[in-house]
């Protein structure tokens, strides 16, 4: 055996025993007449102890190891004189006997330890040695656990974890496929799935009524924090259910993750729909740990003689609890920021309310203090409270303010790490309008089926049509989304229809769906996860990269392996593509 024991495996009780162990050396420490060597594997970091007068040879080879030398030590575990309470085995040491240098390592270049002195691109390009370190590795263990957990929960519901195909048919709706050359079907393309949507749908029809996958995604979208082209759900969907009964189940899945995982029970998961959320919050994942909920400010500050005002679609207002005394550095700042091309306003409004019942405003010259007074009023801001006011076109401010609110909210610690607030956001619009190709597009996928009430808006009235879908929102993420999907052969007809799909193009691409539709199609619906998302907010952070083992970068490259790449004439020739270069 290589070892007996792992590196983090060893306790007071162990002292006298005599063990192997086989790790990589984190670091080398010569006292003189003792050589101490930290020992690390995956679980964790034994110190070693070299005598040079019991063992001069022996010490001397342990002082020649560098940092990452991967090595086998045999000998005896003993209590150690100077205790370490940081470590889980800080009690004991393991007086060396043994040495065995199983590989060497060139110098490591940058540092394996919890704060390495290595930036970002250069551990990406060595994401292996990038690995061992103590963060990404409790990062890939909370992954495991949330993924063991996952199918312990949803094994208890009866569901079957089904594969289903990685190389598909592609579609035009939605993000942009990954396509994939057949070598043996010249001209003609697979894609990789974005979603395993009409594959899950199919199995309900086949009759396997709860089907669930943690399953790899593909989207050649533009990347950001959370968002990668490869990427995993958690994809489910269930045979015989209405909308409660999904948003029941799914509810079960996430109380059980935060339970098991984090050890947080969570709160009541709120209900709030699509247009309540814009209206409120300006966006349709809301981050519902603190308030500042948008008011409609046109009726008490229009027709004052205040341009900005006068001209504005819609003036919007938040009241910031306790920003009263935001210095003017501070509110310029505020400006700068909506000012920001991503945000693209033109400037923010401030009104305080002062600790004596004042108000200082950047409008002083528009609106005396009994104007300014109806706007504390509407606002419910008290003496120290500040408001914040945009105005302009009515979608555009929404979203302008969302981003305000959500700065406001960072800026006074109102969006802590360790407070969750579960949202479902329901009845989101079926279809939304594309000005610039005059046609619809489905908002959800074109499977989404209609709230039952709003089935015959269909043809008359196709806009004003429900979708029959939600989202689960986390603390202002979505975590997950799904819908009640069409399983009547004449209505998923229509939605083509209304998609500008012709009849022969419906038929090309989801023939085999509306097929299976004339055998038998049960009521169904579902939901997936964001498992990266989910990760990572379990992990307390924003970005997902680091909860998958070798992410690509911003580019949408992976460094490591340095790809995409340029492939061989040769290989193009069987694939009978060519690509044309500049000599």
């Amino acid at each position: 055996m290589y070892r007996t024991h792992t590196c983090g495996e060893l306790r007071i009780q162990n002292v006298g025993e005599k063990v192997t162990l086989a790790g990589w050396v984190q670091r080398v420490r010569n006292m003189g007449g003792m050589t101490f060597i930290d020992l690390r594997d995956r679980y964790g970091i034994t110190q070693l102890s070299f005598n040079v007068e019991q063992d001069a040879p022996l010490c001397e080879r342990a002082r020649k190891l560098g940092r990452e030398f991967v090595v086998q030590i045999e000998g005896e575990v003993i209590e150690r004189e100077s205790k370490n309470s940081q470590m889980e085995t800080g009690e004991v040491e393991l007086k060396a006997q043994g040495l065995k240098v199983l590989n060497a390592s060139a110098v490591p270049p940058f540092t394996v330890d919890d704060e390495t002195d290595g930036g970002e691109e250069i551990r990406m390009k060595y994401r292996y040695i990038d690995l061992r370190r103590n963060p990404l590795r409790k990062n890939l263990e909370l992954r495991h656990k949330l993924a063991i957990e996952t199918r312990k929960y949803m094994d208890g519901m009866k569901f079957m974890e089904i594969e289903t195909p990685y190389l598909i048919k592609s579609t035009p709706e939605g993000a942009r496929d990954f396509v994939v050359p057949s070598r043996m079907n010249e001209g003609q393309f697979y894609a990789l799935p974005q979603s395993p949507q009409t594959f899950k749908q199919l199995l309900m029809i086949s009759g396997y009524d709860r089907y669930f996958q943690i399953v790899r995604c593909f989207r050649d979208e533009d990347l950001r924090a959370d968002r990668q082209p490869e990427f995993t759900q958690i994809d489910c969907e269930m045979a015989f259910v209405e909308q409660e009964d999904i948003l029941r189940t799914f509810e079960g899945l996430v109380r059980h993750l935060f339970q098991s995982v984090k050890g947080v029970e969570l709160p009541e998961f709120e209900r709030m729909t699509y247009a309540e959320a814009m209206t409120k919050y300006g966006s349709d994942k809301p981050d519902l740990r603190f308030g500042m909920e948008f008011i409609e400010m046109n009726e008490i500050v229009q027709n004052k003689g205040f341009k900005v005002f006068d001209d504005a679609e819609l003036v919007l207002g938040i009241c910031a609890k306790g920003a009263g005394e935001y210095t003017r550095k501070q509110l310029d700042s505020l400006t700068d920021f909506v000012k920001r091309p991503q945000i693209g306003a033109q400037g923010v409004i401030y009104c305080k309310v002062n600790a004596d019942g004042t108000f200082k405003s950047s409008v002083d010259k528009f609106f005396n203090p009994d104007q300014l007074a109806v706007w504390a009023k509407e606002c419910k801001a008290e003496p120290g409270d500040l408001i914040l006011v945009l105005a302009g076109n009515s979608s555009k401010v929404r979203k302008q303010m969302n981003e305000l609110r959500l700065e406001m909210g960072s800026q006074l610690g109102l969006r802590s790490g360790t407070d969750y607030k579960p949202l479902w956001v329901l009845d989101f619009p079926l279809l939304e309008w594309d000005e610039e190709t005059n046609r619809y597009y489905a908002m959800h996928h074109p499977f989404t089926a209609p709230k039952p009430e709003h089935a015959e808006l269909l043809s008359s009235d196709p806009k004003s049509v429900n979708a029959n879908a939600y989202d689960l929102v986390v603390n202002g993420v979505e975590l997950g989304g799904g819908s009640i999907r069409i399983h009547d052969r004449d209505m998923q007809a229509k939605m083509f229809e209304i998609l500008g799909f012709t009849d022969q193009e419906a038929e090309d691409q989801f023939g085999f769906l509306m097929g299976a539709f004339k055998y038998g199609a049960p009521p169904h619906g579902g939901i997936a996860f964001g498992f990266d998302r989910l990760a990572a907010m379990f992990g307390g952070t924003d970005s997902i990269r680091d909860y998958i083992a070798f992410p690509k970068n911003n580019a949408g490259r992976d460094l490591m392996i340095d790809t995409p790449s340029i492939i061989s004439d040769e290989q193009l020739d069987e694939l009978n593509l060519k690509v044309e270069t500049d000599k």
